[in-house]
């Protein structure tokens, strides 16, 4: 969705992992509205939250700059979900997140999770507080599906927002393209055990057979597990033309080393959980060459005036060029400072509950991804899914997700 010509700085920057304060002098008299922000800012998936998480420092720093809101200050609090005992997002924490944020009044919206495990977790407890949250990355569609209104939004508004597609189009979209581009007539299919890797392997698995392409089985990976050789050798002995990994860095690393020693020829694809400067680096090169990642939003590169713009001022105020979900996550923190803005404007008490109203009916029309509205359920009206692949370029660091990430187009809807 951004394209970023900038090289990865090695050292990511103190200023990368500061949570948007408020100052002492500016806006004394401003009533601070306190935005959380849960990401896995602890494991696997840490660098990429970090960035993630920046887009809305920006985005909030801007709106307290210029008062968007008159007589009210955004305050960002940081809460991560991952653990070092699962070693990357923890559901258990996610929920402990949430908690938190429900007990206290001064939370009128948040942002995140970036896993949909972690979603998982907390929906059904924001829901409970009525406290609204826009992801922008976590895309199990589970979540915001009414058929499961009873267990992820009990209260039965809609708190679950999103500012990506969901799996529901991921999955199969990039079926489709594989099928296209590549003429792919046999799979094997793994997922890593969670709700967003189970959730995409689901979808890879349905749009296969719809497609009419041979399903040759599938795995459950154990995260932590240091070893699938046993199982990359029997995918070996069944000749897929594509391996589809559903699943995050934790094991998508370790898959990716190893089937590049076991079946370094057969096409291998993932989701935005491998579309990542963690996935990039952990993996190295020439292990990740040649992967196929999607992205659940629409792609812009450097050539958009205002991309390149955000982009200059991300990697000035961060000293670290932006991940694609950091232009998502700025999106969604857009979204909560317009709500807010109706609020005022229409004379109603800024709370959690006249916020998440507002957030429902929010709509952007020009921003960074495009228009930005949500239908019922919370879900994207607009819903994108981009393709790309990894191809190692020599002019650039070997880090530098942007560069080694070379887009392939928009994954066709059929």
């Amino acid at each position: 969705m951004l394209t970023r010509r900038s090289a990865f700085k090695a050292a990511a920057g103190i200023a990368a992992t500061a949570t948007l304060g408020v100052s002492q002098s500016a806006h004394a008299a401003d009533k601070v509205l306190k935005i959380g922000m849960d990401a896995s800012f602890t494991g696997a998936d840490s660098e990429s939250a970090t960035r993630v998480a920046n887009g809305a420092i920006i985005a909030f720093e801007d709106a307290n700059k210029a008062k968007t809101v008159k007589g009210y200050t955004f305050q960002l609090v940081k809460l991560d979900d991952g653990t070092a005992t699962a070693g990357q997002y923890d559901p258990a924490q996610a929920a402990t997140n949430a908690r938190t944020m429900v007990a206290d009044k001064g939370y009128v919206a948040a942002l995140g999770p970036q896993m949909s495990g972690a979603g998982k977790a907390m929906s059904p407890i924001l829901s409970a507080g009525n406290l609204a949250i826009i992801t922008p990355s976590s895309t199990n569609p589970d979540i915001t599906d009414p058929k499961f209104a009873a267990q992820y939004r009990p209260n039965g508004k809609a708190i679950y927002f999103r500012t990506v597609a969901t799996d529901a189009f991921q999955g199969p979209y990039m079926v489709n393209y594989l099928v296209k581009a590549r003429g792919i007539k046999k799979v094997y299919i793994l997922d890593d055990s969670g709700a967003y890797g189970v959730g995409l392997a689901d979808a890879y698995e349905r749009q296969c057979k719809a497609k009419g392409v041979e399903v040759l089985g599938r795995d459950r990976l154990d995260p932590k597990a240091a070893d699938y050789a046993t199982i990359l050798t029997k995918v070996k002995s069944l000749a897929p033309d594509a391996v589809l990994y559903g699943g995050v860095g934790q094991a998508g690393v370790k898959l990716a080393k190893q089937a590049y020693e076991i079946i370094p020829n057969v096409i291998k694809a993932g989701g935005d959980g491998v579309f990542a400067v963690d996935f990039l680096k952990g993996v190295g090169f020439p292990a990740v060459d040649g992967w196929y990642a999607s992205n659940a939003s629409p792609h812009k590169d450097d050539t958009n005036k205002e991309t390149a713009e955000f982009s200059k001022r991300f990697t000035a105020r961060f000293g670290v060029a932006p991940d694609d979900y950091s232009i998502t996550c700025y999106t969604g923190a857009l979204a909560i400072i317009q709500a807010v803005k109706t609020v005022v404007a229409a004379g109603k008490t800024v709370n959690r509950d006249t916020v998440r109203d507002a957030i429902e009916k929010v709509n952007l029309p020009h921003t960074l991804i495009g228009p930005i509205t949500f239908n019922e359920n919370g879900d994207l009206k607009n819903p994108v899914i981009s393709v790309f692949q990894i191809k190692k370029d020599t002019t650039h660091p070997l880090d530098d997700v942007d560069a080694q990430y070379h887009y392939a187009g928009v994954a066709p809807q059929v």
